[in-house]
């Protein structure tokens, strides 16, 4: 199944880190972000899942959860852990996926369905194996990444994007380029001016008739 924005992320069911996990009713109500990395004890990785560990409180403030996926068994990841924390000072405070048949990356097309299981594998056959995803609490996916195997990702990206799609979610607004919380907004081009100035009876700037900037709306 081909995977975009707007589809339904596929459910499954899964052993972690923390135990089994049913995906949708392990999201619920709120957002949250899926990230696979090619296999455990790889640098880029290790630094990786040691700072995701430590924005646990700002995506707490975000209602989203995070799950890390490798293609290596539960025991592996549990060793792994270890040095996660000795590399960066974090503990790993969410479920890690055991994906060693590699179920969920398929499902997810991280990689081909004519793969082989992860035995035998080595961190190079699993370079596709090393995408984000955001998912929103229609269960739906919001936002698709993949990075190539030596640029570590940016996280603080994925914050950014998480107070971006929370606050258009809300609002009839869009965010510009390199936009921050806090920010000025676009008001959407669906909102006519009418309808705009009841709900920024303070005003807003004119750029050109279609680009319509206005304070961040509480």
């Amino acid at each position: 199944m081909t995977l975009s924005i707007g589809s339904v992320a596929p459910d499954f069911t899964a052993e972690t880190t923390e135990g089994t996990v049913n995906f949708h009713d392990w999201i619920g109500d709120g957002y949250a972000i899926l990230f696979s990395h090619p296999k455990d004890y790889t640098p880029v990785c290790t630094t990786e899942l040691g700072y995701m560990a430590g924005l646990e409180d700002e995506f707490a403030k975000r209602n989203t959860k995070v799950i890390g996926l490798s293609i290596d068994k539960i025991g592996d990841h549990h060793g792994w852990m270890q040095d996660i924390k000795d590399v960066t000072g974090n503990d790993v405070n969410f479920p890690m996926i055991g994906d060693s048949d590699l179920k969920v990356a398929k499902l997810y097309n991280m990689l081909p369905a004519d793969e082989v299981g992860s035995d035998g594998r080595t961190a190079a056959n699993n370079a596709t194996v090393r995408s984000v995803f955001v998912i929103g609490p229609d269960k739906k996916i919001k936002l698709m990444l993949t990075y190539p195997m030596t640029t570590g990702r940016n996280f603080d990206e994925i914050l950014r994007v998480l107070d971006s799609m929370q606050l258009t979610a809300k609002h009839q607004v869009a965010t510009p380029v390199n936009w921050k919380h806090g920010e000025d907004v676009i008001i959407a081009g669906s909102v006519s001016d009418e309808d705009a100035k009841k709900k920024y009876p303070q005003g807003w700037k004119t750029i050109k008739p279609y680009l319509r900037v206005v304070g961040q709306p509480k």
